[in-house]
């Protein structure tokens, strides 16, 4: 802990930030312009300096660099303007400045000169009351991180995802919150992979639903009828978009956990490999679900198949059935003088009843062999 204090005393000059035409980003901003700055806190020795008014990022970092501890920033969709100053107050470089304004953005972990650059990718799973062609599985918003020696800035985008929550149970946690920088993306790491870890059960309930429908034996046949594709391809769409969020971030928690980092607490260090671990076995139940879905998929295409080879069946067996009829009564209605037992009194019951005879037979004979 003496070490930590040590850090948090040393004073560090800022280092403007320069866009990537090396020129200097606009730090002033129209009074009348909203701020993006959801909150914004000095924290020392684990706890939140109560200043008495809200602060701005300017009175916190100089703060912070007057007493110690560090500052946490948090940010919703920030326009660069509004973003300018804050990148200039803490020497963001431009590349993640610009990454972290226009979003979008793939799972990654960025090292630069004295701070990190963390994305991550939330995912809410969004309630549906059955599942349709067009229904959203999963949403998904990004989340930010600067990590810095003594600041950490947070950068969210999407409606979901928010960290007033988190950042009150850290505040309730002061041996944790008092490592520094490094606790808050380990909680925030955490945080979000806990997330996937609740969409992916969630997820499996839909596929199960799905799976379940499939294989569910049709009523006529033992067969069934199939399911509309439309909603297995909608369900894998959203597993694709899970996976997109997920399968990235392996790979930077791995780093976190293994690599040996100067903006790293050593003692947080080890709780990353928990996130890691927790984030492999996600990764692979999301992997299993693309997968099944395939299956699935050619499952429900394949009965779809053998429905429609059962409706043809039927339809040709009728058609043979009333073929017989159609023929007698084609002939008859031929108007010939000289017609087999055209005169006979006894013809038209004998005529009937060979029909009605013939078809009886060919009915049950396909009926026998499965047709009908």
């Amino acid at each position: 802990m003496s070490m930590i204090r040590d850090l948090r005393a040393v004073v560090r000059p800022s280092r403007p930030a320069l866009r990537k035409d090396g020129g200097a980003y606009d730090t002033t901003r129209d009074p009348g312009t909203p701020s993006a700055v959801v909150d914004c806190a000095v924290y020392r020795d684990g706890a939140r300096v109560d200043t008495g008014k809200p602060l701005t990022p300017h009175e916190a970092m100089r703060q912070v660099r007057r007493d110690g501890g560090f500052v946490w920033i948090g940010l919703h969709e920030p326009t660069e303007a509004e973003f300018a100053g804050i990148a200039g107050e803490f020497g963001l470089h431009p590349l993640a400045v610009e990454d972290a304004v226009q979003a979008h953005q793939r799972p990654k972990l960025e090292r630069y000169d004295d701070s990190l650059f963390t994305v991550f990718k939330t995912i809410h799973y969004v309630e549906h009351d059955q599942l349709t062609a067009n229904s959203e599985v999963v949403e998904t918003g990004e989340v930010m991180c600067f990590t810095g020696r003594d600041f950490f800035i947070t950068v969210r985008h999407g409606g979901q995802g928010s960290l007033r929550a988190l950042r009150h149970r850290l505040q309730d946690d002061p041996e944790l919150l008092a490592r520094g920088p490094s606790a808050v993306l380990h909680a925030i790491a955490d945080h979000v992979v806990d997330g996937y870890v609740a969409v992916a059960d969630a997820v499996q309930d839909d596929i199960d639903e799905v799976e379940t429908e499939v294989f569910t034996p049709g009523r006529r046949g033992g067969v069934s009828r199939g399911v509309d594709s439309a909603r297995i391809y909608q369900l894998k769409r959203e597993v694709l978009e899970f996976k997109r969020a997920v399968s990235p971030l392996l790979r930077p928690m791995q780093l976190l956990s293994e690599r040996p980092m100067r903006l790293i607490d050593p003692d947080i260090q080890k709780y990353f490999r928990d996130v890691a671990d927790h984030l492999a076995r996600v990764q692979e139940q999301v992997i299993g679900f693309d997968e099944l879905l395939n299956s699935i998929l050619q499952a429900n295409l394949a009965q779809a198949s053998v429905a429609q080879n059962e409706d043809m069946r039927k339809i040709t067996a009728w058609a043979a059935i009333i073929a017989v009829p159609t023929m007698v009564t084609g002939v008859y209605g031929m108007n010939f003088d000289n017609m087999p037992e055209l005169h006979w009194k006894y013809g038209y019951p004998l005529v009937l009843t060979f029909t009605v005879t013939v078809c009886l037979t060919i009915h049950r004979t396909l009926k026998r062999n499965g047709w009908l």
